[in-house]
Parts: structure tokens; sequence; C-alpha cells
């Protein structure tokens, strides 16, 4: 019997496994129900991370700006 990892599954989901592991991990995955619910737990995980998206807060936003403008400001006083 195998001893797999949540690395493992992990590289599974991703297809990043070879042949003969991505077999084992399959055959596993049919017999093992432990193994079976800690994959379905790393899949639904990994198909909310697929939904999240990303952006900065406003204010993060206007301080690099400032700071951008500042900058521009400052080296057209040296020159």
């Amino acid at each position: 019997m195998h001893s797999f990892t949540q690395e493992d599954l992990i590289q599974y989901l991703y297809n990043e496994t070879s042949q003969e592991k991505s077999a084992a991990l399959k055959a596993a995955l049919e017999t093992d129900w432990i193994l079976r619910e800690e994959f379905e737990v790393i899949s639904a995980a990994m198909s909310g991370l697929e939904k999240l998206t990303f952006s900065p807060r406003n204010v993060a936003v206007e301080y690099i700006l400032n700071y951008a403008e500042w900058s521009v400001t400052e080296l057209s006083t040296e020159v």
C-alpha cells in the first residue's frame, strides 16, 4: 500500500506526476476513501483559488500615484 502526501495529491491535480505515480494514485483513490476525501478537499480548494480576483485598495493606488508625482517634482527641481 502506498502512502501519498498532500504534495503528491497537488502534483496529481496539476498533472505534474509521472505516469507510474499517476496510475498508482488513481488506483489508490479508487480504493482508499480517506485519501479520496483528502483529494476532494484539495480539489475543491484549488477550484476556489481559480475564482479569486485580487486588486489593490484605492488608498494604496493613491499613495503610489502621489509618491510618483512627488518624485517627478523632486527630480525636476534638482535638474
